[in-house]
């Protein structure tokens, strides 16, 4: 796995004023630059221009490639604590783009230095040459640049060995117990938040998925420093101390000279953005992995006893109160505000669902068969008892459209339609099943079967490039409806990806996830970039 190093800055000359941003990638192993950066972005703060330098930097690694290890080195003390998840942020500006950054790469993949303003000229020199830009009235342009030349020598970083789940879950319970060591009995601020963290990590601790939510260290109050930056480009650093007396927050503006003693601790980044794998086996069970919490079951019947009909309306209150659960910030702090919820319902069944044959994008778009349109409607009549869904979005294809078409009929809504919610191009499979793909294209088969870069024979679309796709239309509808409950109706390879990115799971366990025709699912996302399955593959709607 190769290993990025991101090391990028952002400065505004007025702060607010024109600002700009700079961000360069280099090999871990070798210091060799990649790929520079940079833009001027108008009137902004210095911390939005810092901020936009890291999602810039971040995404530029993606591009390079998207199974990388980052390490990311700034000289803004606001932004590694904020994204290290020891500092909350509580500046709606920043909010958003913390979010974005969080997630180009998944949990575990990106970690967070701070260093000296004098170790990060590169990066200084590119936001400067941004502003310089701006200021004439023109765009920043790589082949222009020569803040290479002004940049001190790359010292390559030691590659560490590949990481998985488990490594990344170690180093970050390895970092919440430095920071409990290192916090000690200052105050109750750092106290809480470790009592939060070990029971975040624990067997039975809440949501795992808010664990950098509640990490230990200085949880400062980041708008002082975030208005107390200070002026004149990015040459001068805030630093937020804590007073080991009194366990208060001071707040310092200083030249870049002074800041150059102070260090950040390291910690994993939150973010879910990975190559995908998505299973496509030839049978898919019926049998639901997770249940949902209160199966719905048709309305009491003519001549029901009282006493039916009673526990007919307690099933009603205790769907009611899961609904409201579901759609609830769970751990998230109130500063927080609640998650943009998802609610991932699979199209019905199509003809060619029964026959287990490979149907994406590419092939003859097929309509709900008459057992696929029952089961949209009961979807539809479940959802509608729930009533938490605001807004519902299709994938473009006919078995999506007239899924949610239904649904929407019965809540009242409009379906609005993304590109970016389509299944999976299977290019010449289209239509056969996996056993005729079998007999017919071996080699590709099982090229395809072993890596997510593989295409399908006659230039379908990878797996990996369909967790881009899937990524970035995430990451927009998250940011179109923040806080609301919305219906996204799409199909196998999306809904997969989704989760798999959501939990941050090596491709592998995709192969131990069932999706079902018009089942239910459930990811809420948190304007922190963490992200919560709430249900996979729920059917209880259709018995």
């Amino acid at each position: 796995m190769r290993e990025f190093i991101v090391e990028a800055d952002g400065g505004s000359r007025g702060n607010p004023g024109p600002a700009g941003y700079g961000a360069v990638v280099s090999d871990a192993a070798t210091g060799e630059t990649l790929r520079e950066t940079a833009e001027y972005i108008g009137v902004a703060t210095n911390n939005v221009a810092e901020y936009r330098g890291l999602l810039a930097g971040l995404l530029a690694a993606r591009e390079l490639d998207p199974a990388a290890t980052v390490h990311v080195r700034m000289d803004s003390k606001l932004v590694i604590e904020q994204m290290s998840g020891r500092w909350k942020i509580k500046h709606p500006d920043l909010k958003p783009l913390a979010a974005q950054a969080a997630r180009v790469f998944p949990p575990g993949r990106v970690t967070y230095e701070w260093m000296p303003r004098a170790q990060n000229k590169h990066a200084d020199r590119l936001a400067n040459e941004a502003m310089d830009a701006g200021a004439r009235g023109e765009r920043w342009s790589e082949a222009a640049s020569t803040a290479e030349l002004h940049a001190a020598p790359r010292v390559a970083a030691t590659p560490e060995p590949p990481g998985d789940a488990a490594a990344g879950a170690a180093r970050v319970r390895d970092a919440l117990a430095a920071g409990q060591a290192a916090a000690g009995p200052a105050g109750p601020g750092p106290d809480a938040a470790s009592a939060s963290a070990r029971e975040a990590t624990s067997p039975s601790g809440g949501d795992a998925a808010r664990t950098a939510e509640t990490q230990v260290g200085a949880e400062a109050e980041t708008q002082v420093a975030m208005d107390a930056e200070a002026r004149g480009g990015a040459d001068a650093e805030t630093q937020v101390e804590v007073d080991t007396e009194t366990g208060e927050h001071v707040t310092a503006v200083r030249p870049a000279e002074a800041a150059a003693d102070a260090r950040a601790g390291q910690a994993v980044a939150e973010g879910d953005i990975t190559r995908a794998d998505a299973d496509v086996r030839a049978a898919a069970a019926e049998t639901p992995v997770v249940k949902a919490e209160a199966d719905v079951r048709p309305a009491a019947k003519a001549g029901t006893s009282a006493e039916n009909a009673d526990a007919h309306a307690a099933k009603a209150d205790a769907d009611a109160r899961a609904a409201k659960a579901v759609a609830a910030p769970g751990w998230a702090p109130a500063d927080m505000g609640a998650p943009a919820t998802f609610v991932l319902l699979r199209h019905g069944e199509t003809p060619l669902t029964p026959q287990k044959r490979f149907s994406g994008s590419g092939g003859t778009d097929p309509s709900l068969s008459d057992a696929g349109r029952e089961q949209a409607e009961r979807a539809a009549a479940m959802l509608a008892r729930r009533g938490t869904i605001q807004a519902v979005v299709s994938s473009p294809l006919a078995r999506t459209r007239e899924t949610a078409g239904i649904v929407a009929a019965r809540l009242g809504l409009d379906v609005g339609i993304d590109e970016g919610l389509r299944e999976t191009d299977f290019g010449a499979w289209e239509g056969l099943t996996f056993a005729e793909v079998r007999e017919r294209h071996p080699d590709d088969l099982n090229a395809w079967l072993a890596s997510p870069d593989a295409e399908p024979t006659g230039g379908g679309e990878s797996f990996a490039a369909t967790a881009t796709r899937l990524a970035a239309t995430r990451d927009k509808l998250v940011a179109a409806h923040a806080g609301r409950t919305v219906l996204l109706v799409t199909h196998v390879t999306p809904i997969k990806t989704l989760v798999r990115l959501a939990l941050g799971a090596p491709p592998e366990s995709l192969f131990r996830m069932e999706l079902s025709a018009a089942s239910l699912s459930v990811v809420a996302y948190y304007a922190d970039g963490n992200a919560s399955v709430r249900l996979l593959n729920d059917t209880s709607h259709l018995r």
